[in-house]
């Protein structure tokens, strides 16, 4: 399912993945693309996060999925097969961030948020970060120039983003933040890479959001 968002030159959306790679345009600071979350996914809604801990860790080329199999069974995720089509989906992932990227390494991290984590609208001190919400509410996000009670956009699950960082961004126009969900007993579980970024950097020109 997509969202209608607002047209505006630092947004780049659409329901294939071939628009993260807009990135890459100068005014470009979030390329989103729409997809829904994976069916073979659905079995995530169902398991108990709070028995999950978080995963970060960092993974060379060429992102195979036992390494990140061996990932998921330390965090505690159930055993094969019920993993496979997750392990998949972050191996996919990261290899497409990569290849945007141009990043040998990649920062996995595999989070389990039950607070309002990065309460604030902010810019990441990155190049380019990857958020992909898998479970609960995802990430919010506004643009600098929107006018009074403009609304929130939101990423949903299986959404992919790539927002653009301070290392590659003199004047923000896309803050995010994580949702507010402190007291409502929901929890999130959110994919997020990170480029190493003494490569990434000259090729595009913190913690849970």
């Amino acid at each position: 399912m997509t969202t209608s968002l607002p047209r505006h030159p630092a947004i780049a959306c659409a329901p294939c993945e071939a628009v993260l790679a807009q990135i890459h345009q100068p005014a470009v600071q979030l390329a989103l693309w729409q997809r829904p979350r994976p069916a073979a996914l659905a079995w995530l809604d169902g398991i108990d996060l709070a028995a999950i801990a978080d995963i970060d860790c960092w993974i060379d080329a060429p992102f195979r999925a036992d390494a990140v199999g061996k990932q998921l069974h330390a965090a505690g995720f159930p055993a094969q097969p019920a993993t496979a089509a997750l392990t998949a989906d972050i191996v996919r992932q990261m290899r497409g961030f990569a290849a945007i990227t141009h990043s040998p390494r990649l920062r996995l991290r595999l989070d389990v948020v039950e607070t309002d984590a990065c309460r604030r609208f902010h810019m990441d001190y990155v190049s380019v970060r990857l958020l992909l919400p898998l479970v609960g509410p995802g990430t919010q996000w506004v643009m600098t120039d929107a006018p009074p009670h403009a609304p929130v956009q939101q990423l949903q699950p299986g959404h992919v983003g790539l927002f653009k960082g301070r290392l590659a961004v003199a004047e923000p126009a896309v803050l995010h933040r994580s949702p507010p969900i402190a007291g409502t007993g929901q929890r999130r579980l959110l994919l997020v890479l990170d480029p190493l970024d003494q490569t990434a950097n000259d090729q595009l020109s913190g913690r849970a959001a």
